[in-house]
């Protein structure tokens, strides 16, 4: 399976679990903005970034606070994660 697909599912399975109410993990649009479309808030945000780095094994060290400002949508997260996924070794 390709890096972009494992990625792409461990984010949308982290996602799924923070939302309130929860949308199942294939229903997630890559592309839909999290906060206008889920209302992720800053908090669970957090929360799932952290759930999804812990998955994948991507330290989320490697994201300044910018990066992590700019990811606004599940494919942005998965770019991310992706370039530095290719790198662990995972």
């Amino acid at each position: 399976m390709p890096d972009t697909q494992l990625v792409e599912e461990a984010a949308r399975a982290q996602l799924s679990l923070v939302l309130i109410p929860e949308v199942e993990p294939e229903d997630l649009d890559l592309d839909a903005d999290m906060v206008a479309a889920y209302g992720l808030t800053s908090l669970n945000k957090v929360l799932f970034l952290t759930e999804v780095c812990e998955e994948t094994e991507v330290d989320l060290a490697h994201f300044t606070e910018h990066d992590l400002a700019v990811m606004r949508t599940l494919r942005d997260v998965t770019d991310a994660l992706t370039r530095h996924y290719a790198t662990t070794g995972a």
